[in-house]
């Protein structure tokens, strides 16, 4: 049994991540995504997905880059 970092449900099916040399658990996806995901660093929704990297900030997409005026290198 595992004990989730989030909620502290003790839970039978529990899983453990490793990010960044430190162990985490968790009881569900929806808690790992709360505790790890990076927030776009315009509308703040967690980036699940690849997201977007400009100037240094992670944003959820293009669009919210674009919003407060970072620009995005270009890909081949």
């Amino acid at each position: 049994m595992g004990h989730c970092e989030v909620y502290g449900n003790d839970y039978d099916k529990a899983f453990h991540i490793v990010m960044g040399g430190k162990s985490h658990t968790f009881d569900s996806f929806e808690c790992a995504i709360q505790a790890l995901a990076p927030k776009c660093d315009h509308c703040g929704c967690r980036v699940i997905g690849h997201g977007v990297e400009a100037e240094g900030r992670m944003f959820c997409c293009s669009h919210c880059a674009a919003e407060v005026g970072a620009t995005m290198g270009s890909h081949a």
